[in-house]
C-alpha cells in the first residue's frame, strides 16, 4: 500500500457528530424557550391580570407570536451544528429520503391512533372540562379568518414539527446516544421531554404515547428527517380540524 497517500477519515454516524454539543444545545434552547415564553406571557396579560386587553382583530398576529418561543428550540441545535459540527443536514440527517417518508408516515399514523385511544381513556378520567383541545384554545379566536388559519395550520404541520424534532430527537437524542444510553431508554426519555414540553398535564400520558411513536421513526432510521415526517403526520388531522369552524 502506498503510504504516501493518507487514508480518508472514517464517515462518522450522525448521532456521534453532534455528541459533544448535544446537551449544550438542548439546555440552551430549553432555557431560551421558557424565558421568552414568560416574557411573552407578561406582555400579553393586561395590568388587571387577564388577557382582556387584546381585542379580537389583534389575535391574528398572536398566532405568529405564540410560535416564537418554539423557534428557539430549533435554533439552538442549528447554531450548534453550524458552530461545532458539520452542519445541520449532516449532523441530523434532516432531509427525508424515501425510506424516511415511509417510516415517518407509518409512525405518524400509529401516533395518531395511540393519541386517540389514550385520549378516549383520559376523557373518562378527567371529563371534557379538564381535557380540552389545545389548538382550539390557542387559535379559536381566528376561526373566522381563513388567512390566519392557513398560517396556523402551516405552523402546526410544518414549523412546529421541524423545530421540536431538531430539539428533542436531534440535540437531546444525540447527547444521550453519545453517552451510550440504551436506545430504548433514549426513546422513552425524549418522549417524556416531548410530553412535558407541551405543558398539558391532563394529556401527558397521551403525549408520551405519541412521543414514543414519533421517536420510533428516529430509532428505526437514525434520521431526524423521519421523525419530522412522523410528527407532521400526527399534527395534520388536528390542523385540518381548525378549518371546521371557519
Amino acid at each position: 500500500m502506498d503510504r504516501g497517500q493518507e487514508d480518508p477519515p472514517p464517515i462518522r454516524a450522525g448521532l456521534v457528530l453532534g455528541a459533544h454539543w448535544g446537551f449544550l444545545a438542548f439546555f440552551a434552547g430549553l432555557a431560551a424557550y421558557y424565558l421568552l415564553s414568560l416574557l411573552l406571557t407578561a406582555f400579553a396579560i393586561g395590568g388587571d391580570g387577564e388577557v382582556g386587553s387584546l381585542r379580537l382583530p389583534e389575535l391574528g398576529p398572536l398566532v405568529l407570536l405564540a410560535f416564537v418561543p418554539n423557534i428557539l428550540l430549533g435554533l439552538a441545535p442549528v447554531l450548534a451544528a453550524r458552530r461545532w459540527g458539520q452542519g445541520v443536514l449532516a449532523e441530523f440527517r434532516l432531509i427525508p429520503n424515501a425510506r424516511d417518508v415511509k417510516v415517518g408516515l407509518a409512525c405518524g399514523g400509529f401516533a395518531l391512533l395511540t393519541g386517540y385511544l389514550l385520549n378516549v381513556v383520559l376523557l373518562e378520567v378527567y371529563g371534557t372540562d379538564r381535557l380540552s383541545d389545545p389548538l382550539t384554545e390557542v387559535f379559536g379566536g381566528i376561526a373566522s379568518n381563513t388567512g390566519w388559519l392557513v398560517v396556523a395550520a402551516l405552523i402546526v404541520v410544518v414549523a412546529a414539527p421541524l423545530t421540536e424534532e431538531l430539539f428533542v430527537r436531534g440535540a437531546l437524542w444525540n447527547g444521550l446516544a453519545h453517552h451510550r444510553v440504551p436506545p430504548w431508554v433514549v426513546l422513552v426519555l425524549t418522549a417524556l421531554v416531548f410530553a412535558q414540553l407541551h405543558g398539558e398535564p391532563s394529556r401527558t400520558i397521551a403525549l408520551l404515547g405519541q412521543g414514543i411513536a414519533i421517536g420510533a421513526a428516529r430509532l428505526i432510521t437514525d434520521r431526524v428527517g423521519a421523525s419530522v415526517v412522523a410528527h407532521a403526520t400526527n399534527n395534520l388531522p388536528p390542523a385540518l380540524l381548525l378549518f371546521g369552524g371557519s
